[in-house]
């Protein structure tokens, strides 16, 4: 038996609250690291002492291992629990802690070690008769002999690292003439993430479904699965909405794909929590495709479906206990289904986004879902139908140091249509605002017929942005939300403003609004006593009364005489309204003058906040539009800025690996004449 009592989360955000509060409950103490960004994240008020590692970006913070250990030290913790992501699917880090006489709440090293390196996990694999798709596991690494190899296996595929996971590292390859620089930007983004830039080569199964296997091992010997989690909802390899039981596949299916997980666990002295990740073809063939050694961003749902707290059995596993459950007492009930909040922009790319999160009140969706009586023979403790994990606070600022989800939102309900219906629910009813999310994009998916119908492969998600399918096209906000924003922007208060709420001295005002590039004219009448206001849009009057917010910020708004609730705020800056998991931000224009295209043409500017990852000109250099100039990356995503037109670069602000700030000046260019009108790309 392994004995401790103190627990460093090596880890940030959504993750280390989660395994704080089991610890907490097991009677554990806590212990949590933080960078300089995360000073005032959650995680770090919610656990008894916190370690500063200094630093903003991974690599000065939760990727040091001496760092790690030495706040380990520091604080008496005598066990790890390394999360998702960062360290912990890092061998070095596993056998570091154990070295320093740590518990590591995971796997051996050597089981990390042999499924880390995917082209191996794929070899040992074989050898225990777990199918794999066909690809190139070799040694080998030039570009030459990855083109060689790519005209055997045939296109599309996809170039992967054989390290870390998470969608770093991996581009999808359509063509020949595609692969180097596919190859390139896989080994730039694999070494700065993983330290290790080897790929391999994988023939891609189009419209394929990835449905995983959760497994737990403990070190006397015994495996079990837990069941299946369809991913097939994905962006960019990256998953957006994960669920238990997969409606693709059968009993059969799920019988022989668990056996196979098992088998894969037990080739490598597997113990702790890990998922094995298949694809299943059009034909219903599963495929090996890895193994994460380490507890995964979508275990709430399986979670839900058992009733099993997953982070416990961890715990329990580490010190040295056998399973709680042997394979034949595990049961599943009901439907659950997870959804990841991103702060990015689903009707612009995808672009992360960052900034002050002006609100964040999960504790409405929360109190929604909480348990029915029990129904049907289904125990009430298994139908809490509504778990919102977050690393966020209001208040708080979401860099763009690290991962952009900032939340998840799982739901259970007693079969798929009900839990789809609760996760609509739940995600209209924890908008967040200050900064754009893709709650939206997510409502919608919820509801878009072939999801509804269980329907979609790993494809569909990007194959609707490259058509602009509806569900990528930002939903434009009703006349009733621009009433409701002048409304909210023109309540009296004592002081008489230049701009912003009217003066209570002022008995009507006409302002002018934009919203997404629409600006509008609203003239407001403020009425006697409680009695509201009374708006002018176009040829229409509306009689509005808002009432106080209550403590979730949402308030009862009166329309013409029709009551609602609603979420609306005005943060100093813009008023925020929100309607069916969309918010739309209203703002007073500038009064300043706007810089021309010209003006605006003569410098590459940094689109969100973010890291320097490659500068591709040099003062001196002459461009021509469309020429890439320098690459930004925010949240594992990177942004190329390409030049505007033709010119000569005369200034170059940045080198790889700068911090920048959102709209900061990168490079500079010197515009040929004829080009001096013309707009930016």
């Amino acid at each position: 038996m392994s004995v401790f009592h103190k627990i460093l989360i090596a880890n940030r955000g959504e993750i280390a609250s989660r395994v704080i509060r089991t610890a907490r409950t097991l009677g554990y103490r806590t212990v949590a690291i933080y960078s300089e960004p995360d000073a005032d994240s959650p995680h770090v008020a919610l656990a008894d002492a916190a370690v500063t590692l200094g630093g903003q970006t991974a690599a000065e913070s939760y990727l040091r291992i001496d760092a790690v250990l030495a706040a380990a030290a520091r604080t008496g913790a005598d066990a790890v629990h390394p999360g998702y992501g960062f360290l912990s699917e890092r061998a070095d880090f596993a056998q570091a802690c154990v070295d320093a006489g740590l518990v590591f709440i995971g796997p051996p090293a050597a089981a990390i070690t042999a499924m880390g390196d995917k082209a191996g996990a794929k070899r040992r694999m074989l050898a225990a008769s777990v199918p794999c798709v066909p690809g190139y596991l070799g040694d080998d690494q030039s570009d030459a002999a990855f083109i060689e190899q790519a005209n055997v296996l045939g296109y599309p595929l996809l170039v992967k690292a054989v390290a870390g996971g998470g969608g770093r590292g991996m581009r999808l390859v359509h063509a020949g003439h595609e692969l180097v620089d596919a190859l390139a930007g896989a080994r730039r983004e694999a070494a700065s993430a993983f330290g290790d830039g080897t790929l391999m080569l994988e023939r891609l199964v189009t419209d394929g479904r990835h449905i995983e296997i959760q497994v737990f091992a403990d070190a006397h010997g015994d495996v079990v699965h837990l069941g299946e989690r369809d991913c097939s909802a994905q962006r960019r390899r990256q998953k957006v909405i994960e669920e238990s039981p997969s409606p693709f596949i059968d009993a059969q299916m799920r019988e022989t794909m668990g056996r196979d997980a098992v088998a894969a666990a037990r080739a490598v002295g597997y113990v702790g929590a890990g998922t094995v990740e298949f694809i299943v073809d059009d034909q219903r063939r599963h495929f090996f495709l890895e193994m994460n050694t380490r507890l995964q961003v979508e275990h709430p749902v399986t979670e839900c479906v058992t009733g099993l707290d997953l982070v416990e059995w961890q715990l329990r596993v580490a010190a040295g206990e056998a399973l709680p459950l042997r394979q034949d007492e595990i049961r599943w009930t009901g439907h659950a289904i997870e959804a990841r909040l991103y702060a990015e922009d689903p009707y612009d790319g995808f672009t992360p986004q960052t900034g002050r999160v002006a609100h964040w009140r999960p504790a409405r969706a929360r109190r929604a879902g909480r348990a029915d009586a029990g129904t049907q023979g289904v125990p009430a403790a298994s139908l809490a139908s509504v778990r919102i994990d977050d690393g966020i606070a209001e208040g708080g600022v979401v860099s763009p140091f690290y991962d952009a989800m900032v939340a998840k939102v799982i739901v259970h309900g007693r079969d798929r249509a009900d839990a789809l219906r609760r996760l609509g629910a739940a995600l209209e009813d924890t908008p967040l605002l200050g900064l754009r999310t893709n709650g939206r994009y997510l409502r919608d998916l919820a509801r878009h017929p072939e999801f509804v119908a269980g329907a979609v492969t790993t494809r569909r998600l990007d194959d609707w942005a490259a058509q602009r399918e509806a569900i990528n096209v930002a939903p434009e906000p009703d006349d009733e939300d621009w009433v409701l924003a002048a409304a909210l922007r023109a309540q009296p208060t004592d002081a008489v403003p230049t701009t912003g709420p009217i003066a209570a001295s002022v008995a009507s005002r006409c302002l002018q609004l934009e919203c997404a590039g629409t600006t509008r004219a609203l003239t407001v009448e403020t009425l006697a006593g409680a009695a509201g206001a009374r708006v002018q849009l176009a040829d229409r009057a509306w009689h509005v009364a808002l009432h106080a917010p209550d403590a979730d910020g949402w308030r009862a708004v009166d329309i013409d005489g029709l009551r609602g609730q609603r979420l609306v705020l005005d943060d100093g800056h813009g008023v925020h309204v929100a309607r069916d998991a969309a918010v739309h931000r209203f703002a007073e224009p500038s009064p300043f003058p706007q810089p021309d295209a010209g003006a605006a043409a003569r410098v590459a500017r940094a689109p969100v906040a973010g890291v320097v990852a490659q500068v591709a000109v040099e003062v001196g250099q002459r461009v021509i539009a469309g020429q890439p100039l320098v690459c930004v990356e925010a949240m594992k995503m990177e942004m190329w800025l390409n030049a505007a037109a033709a010119g000569v670069v005369s200034a170059v602000h940045v080198a790889p690996r700068d911090t920048v700030a959102s709209g900061a000046v990168l490079v500079e260019l010197d515009l040929d004449s004829t080009d001096e009108t013309k707009g930016t790309t």
